[in-house]
This record gives C-alpha cells, structure tokens and sequence, in this order.
C-alpha cells in the first residue's frame, strides 16, 4: 500500500513518482544515532561479525574488548586526554574548520559500495603543518526498504535534511596530544590518525554507532578495522587486573604514541560513488575538490625515498620497519595518470604487477578485478608492513598465500567481507563462485558441496581445537564450532575412553598414548562435515597443563628458541620500532621503573596475540605459517641439531635435539592457550 505521508520531501521538495513503502506513523528523526531504528535493524539469521576485528579480544566472561564502551573510552582518554574535542564544535574548532586558512573543500557524494550513506564530506588541510581533518556528514533515509544504497540518500545529504542525518564523524592526521602519563607524547612532529563519530542532533561525541541496522558497535572499532588498524587489547593501569585501562603504547609505529592505532586514510574511490543530478553536486562539477581530498589522502601516507612531485612533498621519509609502507599511494596514482598526477577526472584502472600471472582456472587478473577489487582491497590494501607486507594482497602470491583464512573468514565463518553491503553483494553475485573457483582449482581448497554449489557462511561447521599433547583426564572443546546447536563426538583411534560425547566439552580419560577423535556438529537437521583432532596423553609432561603460567611462557620467549635476536628484533627494545610486541623486559608503561606493572603489560599484550574466537589461527600459533618473519618457524621439531651444541637454550639438556626442545614448547603454549592463557 502506498501512503502520501511517506513520500520522501527534502528539504520542502517533493520528489515526485519516488514513493517508500512503509506506512507507519512518524518520519522524523527522533534524536537517536540510528533513526527508525525498528524499522532499519535487521533480523539476524546469519553471520553478524560485521565491523568487527576477527581477532575482537575475547574476554573470560565471554566479551569482545574491542567493542565495549570500556574500549572507547580508552581511545578517546588516548586522542583527546582533555576533552578538547569531545563535542563536534569543539573538534571542528580544534582544527580550525572555517578559519579562513589552509585549504578547505566540500563534497557530497553516495557511498554506493561501501556503508550505503549519502556523504557531505568537508576536508581540511593545515597551511603549515600539513595536519589533516575531515568531518563527514552521513545521511540513510530510514524508510527505504531494507539495508541498501538509495539515490535518495545522497539527495538527503545533498539538502542535509536533518530527519535522516545518522550520525557525523570526524577523522584527523595529526600529531600527539600531550599527556601527563606520556610528557614526551606532544614532542614528535609525526603524525596518525584519529577518529571521531558525534551524535547527529547534539554533537556530543559518542563511544559506539549504528552503522548497519545490526546493532551499535564501539569506537574505534567500527571505523579503524577497514582503516588498516590494529585491535590490540587494552593494558592496565595498575598492576591489578581490574585497574583502569589504556590504550596501550604501540611500539611498532612511527609515533610509538598512545592511541595510534596503526589506521590509515581511505583513497576516495570516484568513480564507485553516486552523485546528485542536482547543479552544483554532480560528479563532473565536484571532480576538481574531489581531487584535492585525494591529494590530502595521499599526502598522508609515507614513503621510501623523497619524491621531487609535488604531491610527495609532505609526504613523510622514510618508513620506518613495522609500518604500513603506503601501499594506496599506487592506486591514487594510477587513477590520476601516474606521478605528478596529471589527470583532472579519477579512473580507477589498478592493477598491480604482482597480479598479471595466470593462474589454474581463471587469470589472476580476472580474480583481482572481479573479487579482490570488490571485496577485498579497500581494506587490505591500507594492511600490511615491511616485515609482513602479504596483506595488502598487492601480489596473486600474497592473495593465495592466505587461501586457507580466506576460506575460514569469507566461507566458513562469515566474517569477511566487513561491512554488510560488500557481504552481500559477494553472495548475490557470481563474485562467490570466482573465488570459489580460485580457492578449489589452485589452493585445493573444499568450498563447493556435492551439488558443486558454493558452500555458504551459516551453515554449522565443527571445530575440535588444534592438536596437543596433555594430561588424563583432558577435556575437550567444541565451543569454537560454527552455527551449531548439538555436537557428537566419537574416537577414531585409542584407547581412552570419552565421557560425555554429546556434550560441548566431553572428557577423556586413559592410559599414555595417542587418541584421535571425531567431532559433528549439528544445526536443526544439518550436519557439518566431520573434523579430526589428535589429543595425545602423556603422564610425563612437566609442568602439567593445568599449572602452565605466563612466566613459563616468558621464560621461553626471552630464550633464543623463538629464532629472532638483534637490534629491531624481540630480545632488543631498540630505538626503530620493530614487531607488534617485545619479549624482553622493559619499562613498558613508561613510569620510569620496570616492575610487576610492566610484567601485566607484557601478559596482556601477549593475550593479543591469542585469538580465542579462533586459536588454530592465533598470531602466536601461527608464525610456522609463513606470514611471520619471513617464514621461519621458531618452534621448528625437524630441527637434528644436539642440545648438547646449543649453550643458548639452557634448558634444552633434557631433549636429545633442538627439533625435540621445540615441539615440547610448542605442546606448552598450545595447552596454556587451551586453558584460559592464565596469568
């Protein structure tokens, strides 16, 4: 039924012939960041991981750090410790919005591909220091049917008709606020990201945001996990583990600052935006300011070696090991005709070198500009760095290097893409079957069920946990599964006996030796395909599982076993920032002494880098996969070499080689995991 009261007026003109199809009372925008919340928020059936890290910190009671109004306000303490900016007119006059100084321009544009907004963006850039700031008004006419892009919401932001005005967001590139915690914080000249959302009527900055109908998400979260930053968990105060939490010092940047979190600008795409046929908003008439926000862009990210083009110059040198080397300056490039950007209209036609090689089924080609360019890029290519620069996924090598978590986060767990409308244009559309075709014919991937139909995120899949060696009894985990609802386990091979088989957590219980076991998973009627896991019981193993600590996991850490040693590296705090986390001690929290309180720094830090939603794909269990440090393994078991020869590892003795020492280290991190990671 069509109502008159629902067709949509901007700004008092009435678009004719455009009529919305709910009826209900009201139209207006009642305050909230969402508006007709009843009517946009979705019902859940499927995968609802949108906008949130894979890795989102998974606490003991079952929360995700990451978005918790706990986890922004750490943020916020970190940007803004004193709460200079913590209203929108307050942030806009911060930096300087409508001095008169500098280079400011206005555009409006659809957000067609991305969140669905209409979006009146304002960039700013400094006169001298060459700072940063962009407010972004976001605008979704609530009424339309469903979740999606509408012209009518670039029309809403066109006329900024306040009844469908969602939320306004604030991003800066500037330098470190000053703080008491960190005197040092406002010395440096370099400068990172930051990011701000306000409430759309009374510009009061906000801890969390609706962006898709699926519920609020917290800051910076919803903003940094497709703008290239880190999810790293807050760090404490106090030495107590309930003391006040920080946005921890992250030293593998170049500001080494509190809050930078490693995220970068996003390239504006032209030529994937909508525009308004209206005069003065069409895309050829705002080509030229749109230009200009992508010079700022660029002008932000860093590079190798001093460039002699002009849009190179404020561009900071060099990189520094660990950071994100800039890898969408290509893009911006090539979509402007290449250095000294000579092109006035964006074309994007990018494709990287590293993509020109054909592949089993399909060109590696048609796979990048049919699946990576849609689905992919606009988050990983603000990812990666020097020393682990395979996900920006600038190469087809560095794309199949990652098949397997391609397979785990787009088919199996439903978690990429980020964002609901890229999510949904990857399934209605053949892009699916493209990277299914690339996942079964080149990476021997299982993605196409009997039917050879794409296999869906949804449906159950059974996780038993990574293989490990422990003590009897040894209770078993099926709480990593996928979409399940009831669980049967049975053995394979053994001897011990299963208690419990249809429970989550069933128990084993025998004599020494190796037990192989079997978990399905089940949702309604559908079943999962069976998945294996090897629990070997072993009554030597000292210290047991359930004694393992942190400082058993420090001591190994801070031995040579993990294979990195030198300047830059773990065992060296050095004055180059090097990896995300280091393993010596060191006054962590910078209170001019090194105690107990940094010992709960480098726990928590090192909880991070466990993911408990996924522990097979933790950073900590991972590193023999190929995406840390060149490849190494540092737990390597096919290691001949004698203990006897290895003065390093002091506590190698007891092993006939160094392959034997590895593995059993290995079996200690993988059963502390397994047990909570207890501190």
């Amino acid at each position: 039924m069509m109502c008159k009261r629902d067709v949509l007026q901007l700004a008092g003109l009435l678009l004719t012939g455009l009529m919305l199809t709910a009826c209900g009372p009201g139209g207006g925008n009642s305050g909230d960041v969402f508006p007709r919340e009843t009517q946009t928020s979705a019902v859940v059936t499927g995968p609802n991981s949108f906008l949130l890290f894979p890795n989102p910190q998974k606490q003991d009671d079952a929360s995700l750090q990451t978005n918790t109004t706990a986890y922004a306000t750490a943020y916020y303490e970190a940007i803004d410790p004193n709460n200079d900016k913590d209203t929108l007119t307050k942030w806009k006059t911060a930096n300087g919005f409508g001095s008169g100084t500098g280079t400011e321009v206005t555009v409006v544009f659809g957000d067609v591909k991305d969140l669905g907004y209409g979006r009146r963006m304002t960039a700013r850039q400094h006169p001298t220091n060459g700072s940063l700031a962009f407010v972004v008004e976001n605008y979704l006419v609530g009424a339309v049917a469903s979740y999606t892009y509408s012209d009518f919401n670039v029309e809403a932001a066109v006329v900024r008709d306040s009844r469908w005005h969602v939320g306004t967001n604030g991003i800066e590139f500037s330098v470190s606020p000053c703080t008491a915690s960190d005197p040092a914080g406002c010395s440096t000249t370099i400068k990172f990201a930051k990011f701000y959302t306000f409430d759309p009527t009374t510009g009061q900055r906000l801890l969390e945001a609706q962006l898709d109908g699926r519920g609020k998400k917290a800051m910076p979260g919803i903003c940094i996990n497709c703008h290239g930053g880190r999810g790293d968990p807050l760090t404490p105060a106090t030495g107590s583990p309930t003391g006040k939490q920080l946005f921890n010092l992250v030293m593998n940047t170049a500001s080494q600052k509190r809050g930078d979190v490693m995220a970068n600008l996003q390239p504006l795409k032209v030529d994937s935006f909508g525009y308004s046929s209206r005069a003065g908003y069409t895309r050829a008439e705002q080509e030229a300011n749109l230009k200009i926000i992508n010079k700022m862009i660029l002008s932000s990210y860093p590079i190798s070696v001093a460039s002699a083009f002009p849009e190179d110059t404020l561009r900071r040198t060099p990189i520094v090991y660990g950071e994100w080397p800039g890898t969408a300056a290509a893009l911006i490039k090539n979509a402007y005709g290449g250095d000294g950007l000579p092109n006035a209209s964006f074309a994007d036609t990018y494709l990287p070198t590293g993509w020109s090689a054909g592949t089993a089924g399909l060109t590696a080609e048609n796979l990048y500009k049919n699946v990576v360019v849609s689905s992919c890029r606009t988050c990983h290519i603000l990812r990666g760095n020097q020393p682990m620069s395979e996900l920006n996924f600038e190469t087809y090598a560095h794309f199949s290097g990652y098949a397997d978590r391609i397979k785990a986060h787009v088919i199996d767990r439903g978690n990429m893409p980020l964002a609901k409308i890229v999510y949904e244009r990857l399934w209605s559309t053949t892009e699916a079957d493209t990277l299914a075709t690339f996942l079964t014919t080149a990476q021997s991937q299982p993605v196409r069920d009997a039917n050879n139909a794409v296999l869906q995120p949804g449906r159950p899949v059974a996780i038993p946990g990574p293989d490990r060696t422990t003590t009897s009894p040894a209770t078993l985990s099926a709480a990593g599964s996928l979409y399940a609802s009831s669980y049967s386990w049975s053995k394979v091979s053994g001897t011990a006996t299963l208690t419990n088989p249809t429970s989550v957590t069933p128990t084993l219980t025998g004599a020494d030796g190796t037990n192989v076991l079997r978990l399905v998973v089940s949702n309604g009627t559908t079943q999962s395909t069976p998945a294996d896991v090897t629990v070997i019981l072993d009554s030597t193993l000292s210290p047991a599982p359930s004694a393992i600590r942190f400082s058993d996991i420090k001591a190994v850490l801070q031995s040579n076993s993990v294979g990195c040693s030198g300047a830059g590296c773990h065992d060296n705090l050095s004055a180059t920032p090097g990896p995300p986390l280091y393993y010596t001690n060191y006054d962590r929290n910078r209170d001019a002494s090194t105690d107990a309180i940094d010992d709960r720094w480098f726990y928590t830090e090192l909880r991070g880098r466990i993911n408990f939603t996924d522990i097979a794909a933790s950073p900590l269990l991972r590193k023999p996969s190929g995406h840390h440090h060149g490849g190494a393994f540092p737990f390597d078991p096919s290691l001949a070499t004698a203990c006897a020869v290895a003065p390093a590892y002091p506590d190698c003795s007891p092993y006939a080689t160094l392959g034997a020492y590895n593995a059993a280290k290995y079996k200690m991190f993988v059963n502390w995991i397994l047990n909570g990671a207890p501190y």
